[in-house]
């Protein structure tokens, strides 16, 4: 099905629902094309007359389910889908039950006398990727900012079993029960070019891997601290934050806390999702300390509110770059590495997640990395690893653990670094060590047994080390498998 005539379908179905002749009406993400996530109880909601009998019916198991609207309308419940059939070239599956599997492409209809029906449905995996500028980068890159790679990747790129929805851009100053218009596309030159590069080559992996449909969903905007995703009652624990009450009458924008919460974010959570991927961080570097407790209230805050438990959330460590750039615009330069290890201690917070490090592909003087193949790869990667069980490859960076000292030595030890370490064949640069005076001083630094042997002639007495722990670093230390080390230190200086 063409792209402009899904989308036809999409408008007519969506608008018909508004009409004289229909009282259903659905969000704009329950439309044509969609990916509802597979052996699930997958939730379906919207608004009927109130006190309505709704009834919905799935084709895929021929199955009926209904409920009555409330008083304002509202009406939700969930449908039972089936395990995705797989694309040819795997091998099927069958349920536990013994059903066949679902590939689909099937209908769903919603009626309260009069009926809406949503067609062209796949069964499949469906992951929220949202963020900043670094998520929503579309492959076609920003202007005078490309992405390396993308217009051949955009050419090959059609896939009918890759589905894109993005939630358009909207600042509120109060919850939205729904978010603005937007539609369902299969992965095709046109749809992937305006799509986030770091979401379409994370599901684009997924797909030649597990072989069933994916779905992605895209909420971002660029240049938004975490807290613009982030409800009213989460950030009373952050009174320094300050939120915009409903009389309020100053311009709003992306920096407002709560504000995409608002808009794009709350109306769609609770929509049945596999995990989430998230790239921000960078329009927090400022408050470091700050997000070490914010971001892991942020991740909360969404799980509990999608109502699907500790799903995975696997994260992006936001790239090495030149903030002082930003001082020729009058902003305070900050040295980003704190930002950094504020997103390494949250792994320790967040149950469930992952973190890929990015500390090879950063770049001096743009802080959107060319290289988003590298890391949606690292993403995908941890998926495929931690969330869907493959095993015999290594699916995330070595993560630093503790360190002991001996006489002017300091040992650092590492997580997830079972075969080791290695420069590929170069010096390692980088650390630091220093006494008890807190002043850092470069070190020499050794690989020996999958540890890290620090010292230094100036330092007799260490007490702590750090790792690539500046504002702009290309770093060199690597597990055997390929993966950065992210940068650290062991003091809280």
């Amino acid at each position: 099905m063409h792209v402009f005539f899904r989308l036809s379908v999409v408008l007519f179905t969506f608008l018909l629902s508004f009409g004289s002749n229909a009282t259903i009406r659905l969000p704009w993400f329950f439309s044509d094309g969609m990916v509802l996530q597979q052996n699930a109880d997958a939730a379906i909601w919207g608004w009927a007359s109130p006190g309505a009998n709704v009834r919905v019916s799935t084709s895929w198991n021929k199955a009926s389910y209904s409920t009555k609207a409330a008083a304002d309308g509202k009406w939700r419940l969930t449908v039972r889908t089936p395990v995705a059939g797989l694309v040819p070239g795997g091998n099927w599956e069958i349920t536990e039950d013994g059903s066949a599997p679902g590939h689909g492409p099937f209908s769903i209809t919603i009626s309260d006398g009069r009926s809406v029906t949503i067609n062209d449905v796949l069964i499949g995996e469906v992951w929220l990727c949202s963020g900043q500028s670094n998520m929503e980068m579309a492959m076609k890159g920003f202007k005078d900012q490309p992405i390396l790679g993308s217009n051949e990747a955009i050419f090959n790129s059609t896939n009918e079993h890759i589905r894109l929805y993005t939630v358009p851009r909207s600042v509120q100053r109060m919850p939205q029960d729904t978010s603005k218009q937007s539609a369902w596309k299969y992965a095709a030159p046109e749809a992937v070019s305006n799509f986030s590069a770091t979401a379409y080559y994370f599901g684009k992996l997924l797909f030649e891997r597990l072989r069933v449909p994916i779905g992605l969903v895209n909420i971002s905007y660029g240049g938004s601290p975490v807290e613009a995703f982030m409800d009213v009652e989460t950030l009373k624990a952050f009174p320094e934050i300050k939120v915009s009450a409903a009389t309020d009458t100053f311009r709003l924008n992306n920096k407002n806390a709560t504000v995409l919460y608002n808009g794009m974010l709350r109306p769609f959570l609770g929509f049945t999702i596999k995990g989430c991927i998230w790239y921000q961080g960078e329009s927090n570097n400022d408050r470091a300390k700050q997000y070490e407790t914010l971001f892991p209230a942020f991740v909360k805050q969404i799980r509990e509110q999608s109502g699907q438990g500790d799903f995975p959330f696997f994260y992006a460590q936001i790239a090495p770059y030149n903030y002082g750039n930003f001082a020729a615009v009058g902003a305070t330069a900050y040295n980003s590495a704190y930002l950094r290890d504020a997103q390494r201690k949250a792994l320790d917070k967040i149950p469930n997640s992952g973190m890929a490090v990015l500390m090879d592909i950063g770049e001096e003087f743009s802080i959107h990395p060319m290289d988003k193949l590298t890391g949606s790869k690292r993403l995908a990667l941890m998926a495929l690893s931690k969330t869907y069980g493959l095993k015999g490859f290594a699916g995330e960076s070595p993560a630093f653990d503790a360190i002991t000292v001996s006489g002017n030595t300091i040992t650092v030890k590492f997580k997830n670094a079972p075969n080791g370490f290695t420069a590929f064949g170069k010096e390692l640069k980088y650390f630091e060590v220093a006494g008890a005076n807190k002043v850092f001083r470069p070190a020499r630094a050794v690989i020996s047994g999958g540890n890290i042997l620090v010292s230094s002639a100036d330092i007799k007495e260490p007490v702590a080390v750090r790792y690539a722990f500046k504002d702009f670093v290309i770093g060199n230390l690597f597990s055997t498998e390929g993966f950065p080390v992210s940068s650290f230190r062991s003091d809280d200086w």
